[in-house]
């Protein structure tokens, strides 16, 4: 089975408007799994897609978020944040500028059919994009990429059928003070960090990190990536 996926570069883009693209993906890639006999082009936006993105300010919480009711939905709104209730896994985070996030729509069955694999993969994307900046990044009992106590990639998945979608926020030169208004992912007494603050290097914006990551995802996942042809970005895009 084939392991191209097709990058799709989107830009900055609202979370809800995000999250359509990943659904829309992600319902045809379930859709070609029903009917694997029919065609589908390579260049199609029914194939694996990985899309890049940064987020306009947003609190996203998951399905096991507890604590944050409509009150606290209004003070975060009101510092200026778009605040959303998802179906991923993993509890509250923000996303914002400088953040590079990024959602695999994949059909693990061109992978490996294990979500677990997969998740240990997407952390050993960013831990292998850590070392290549000189820093040492772990996994823990806790979800995501920790530099010590210090969170520098959130990772929040959902699969059905093993389609996957949601995924994973690496920190590169956002603006951290968000964080503090929230326990980040629920963990009393962790922080948050980005590459530019743990390298000194305020710089390091998601641009420059961008073509490093797509180098880690492809050697990690053993896959080929190729940019989603242009009339099916369009078509994708149009449609959000």
């Amino acid at each position: 089975m084939s392991r191209l996926v097709h990058v799709l570069r989107a830009g900055r883009l609202p979370y809800q408007q995000a999250l359509k693209l990943q659904q829309t993906i992600a319902n045809r890639l379930l859709q070609q799994a029903k009917h694997p006999q029919d065609s589908v082009a390579p260049t199609s936006p029914y194939c694996n897609v990985l899309i890049l993105t940064e987020h306009e300010p947003v609190y996203t919480i998951g399905i096991r978020t507890k604590g944050y009711d409509e009150t606290e939905e209004h003070r975060l709104r009101a510092l200026g944040a778009d605040f959303v209730r998802t179906n991923r896994g993993g509890l509250i985070t923000f996303h914002g500028p400088g953040q590079l996030v990024a959602y695999p729509i994949l059909d693990l069955k061109r992978f490996q059919p294990s979500v677990r694999w997969y998740v240990c993969h997407l952390e050993r994307t960013v831990i292998e994009l850590c070392r290549r900046y000189g820093l040492r990044a772990q996994t823990t009992a806790d979800t995501g990429v920790w530099i010590e106590d210090r969170k520098i990639c959130a990772m929040g998945i959902h699969a059905s059928r093993y389609v996957t979608t949601h995924g994973l926020a690496l920190n590169c030169d956002i603006d951290l003070g968000w964080f503090r208004h929230i326990v980040p992912c629920g963990l009393v007494g962790k922080s948050v960090t980005s590459l530019a603050q743990e390298l000194n290097r305020p710089e390091l914006g998601v641009a420059s990190v961008t073509e490093e990551f797509l180098d880690c995802f492809r050697h990690t996942l053993e896959c080929d990536l190729l940019p989603l042809g242009g009339e099916s970005q369009k078509e994708l895009m149009d449609g959000i």
